[in-house]
């Protein structure tokens, strides 16, 4: 009677396919995972966002020379920029640099509709010394001022959310004749590139939270001057929560701008307008 033997003979070059299939299935098992339903980490990114700033100064810089070469013109004398943004905050002292707003019409006295036209030219083409994009910029003032001087301000609205923080804010004032007298920015350069950051940030305190998380509470801030001051919202004050808003507000060393989630709640019949409450880390981070 034959007997089958208990181990059977596997040529060694199947053995070696057999054990590569097998490590090949187990590597496309651990790589294709479900996805996390919960959706990205609210920590996956640097928070809060931070603007820099080093390179819009370049870029501004840059611009800001090549287009007086163009003009023929040149200033001896760097306008100022924003620490902060890197973007223009004064033009050079005593300016003799020739920048002026383009001529649009053909009549001696420009019309409203003119001058407008005109501004939106100036801004396309200086758009990398004010450092905002030209779709950005709303129109919220055009004035002539008792001075004789005309006046324009715009605002920008970079992101999805609104902006708050007294930033965002580009002020044009020029004469009769287009000359540009004070051009002062603090737009938030790089808009495009912070928007998925932003984006990639999970509130952790809800609209229902905010207010609960306000009533109650010792709040101390420092205001512009420096000087640290605290107040406490009483238990029964009336809060509304209005909305959430990308809060722009400068570093602890002020060289830099951080931008902040938060939720704007509105305090009706205080001394205080609203309460700007961090919506990741549950801070009271400004109030007006």
């Amino acid at each position: 009677m034959l007997v089958k033997p208990m181990f059977q003979i596997v040529d060694p070059g199947k053995l070696k396919l057999s054990l590569l299939m097998v490590v090949v299935v187990s590597c496309a098992c651990s790589t294709f995972q479900p996805p996390d339903v919960n959706g990205p980490r609210a920590n996956a990114r640097p928070y809060p966002v931070a603007v820099t700033n080093d390179e819009t100064k370049s870029a501004g810089l840059l611009a800001w020379k090549n287009l007086l070469a163009v003009r023929g013109t040149a200033a001896p004398v760097e306008p100022q920029f924003s620490p902060l943004t890197g973007t223009i905050a004064a033009l050079p002292p005593n300016n003799t640099s020739e920048v002026s707003l383009p001529k649009v019409g053909t009549g001696t006295t420009p019309t409203e509709e003119e001058i407008r036209e005109s501004l939106r030219r100036f801004i396309n083409e200086w758009h990398e010394v004010i450092g905002a994009e030209p779709q950005h910029l709303s129109l919220i003032e055009r004035t002539d001022e008792p001075s004789g001087l005309k006046l324009a301000r715009y605002e920008q609205r970079p992101f999805r959310l609104a902006l708050r923080g007294g930033f965002g804010n580009l002020l044009i004032r020029f004469r009769d004749d287009r000359r540009v007298v004070e051009l002062m920015s603090n737009c938030i350069p790089n808009s495009e590139h912070l928007q998925p950051a932003l984006a990639a940030v999970s509130p952790k305190v809800s609209a229902e939270e905010a207010s609960a998380h306000v009533l109650g509470r010792t709040i101390t801030l420092t205001d512009a001057n420096g000087l640290s001051r605290s107040f406490t919202i009483p238990s029964g004050t009336a809060l509304e929560v209005q909305q959430l808003v990308v809060y722009a507000l400068a570093s602890a060393d002020k060289q830099a701008l951080e931008l902040h989630l938060a939720w704007e709640i509105a305090v009706p019949n205080g001394s205080i307008k609203s309460i700007y409450l961090d919506a990741i880390t549950d801070e009271v981070i400004a109030t007006n």
